[in-house]
């Protein structure tokens, strides 16, 4: 992956309120090219495992996602969504991080699937940060709908 340049380091770590400690690419960005969801390397510069791909770093796509899981949005999406079809989206999401990893890599590994949880809906933030970024989320999807909905687009 290549590497953020400065300007991206520089509003990432003014969004996040701490510098990154992983590489990662912007992958999304709002209509103002300001970054909303970052791809992360799958080992911190450190070596130790990361094992969430994708993170939601816009502040208002994060602060509208905490008013949904502080009303109980963890809950509803786990209700909404298939047992199933959330199984196979954490496999897809680990598969993708598992082959970012180095060539040869033999040290630990990133375990999970989205935020690094293998069943059920850690949370919503990055369901919604890979959907975004284009990944079959059906929590992503989920939560898109209730902002949607929220914002009487929906």
């Amino acid at each position: 992956m290549a590497p953020a340049d400065a300007r991206d380091r520089r509003e990432v770590t003014q969004l996040l309120g701490r510098a990154p400690e992983a590489a990662f690419a912007v992958v999304v960005r709002d209509e103002n090219l300001h970054p909303v969801v970052i791809r992360n390397a799958p080992l911190l510069d450190d070596g130790t495992p990361m094992p969430t791909r994708y993170w939601l770093v816009g502040a208002a796509e994060r602060a509208a996602v905490a008013r949904l899981e502080t009303a109980g949005g963890v809950r509803r999406a786990e209700g909404a969504v298939s047992r199933e079809r959330l199984a196979e989206a954490h496999d897809v999401y680990a598969a993708e991080r598992d082959r970012a990893l180095p060539a040869r890599y033999h040290g630990p590994r990133p375990s999970g699937g989205v935020g690094g949880t293998r069943r059920g809906v850690k949370c919503l933030h990055a369901h919604y940060a890979w959907y975004l970024a284009g990944g079959d989320d059906p929590v992503g999807r989920w939560v898109a709908d209730q902002l949607a909905s929220e914002s009487g687009r929906g």
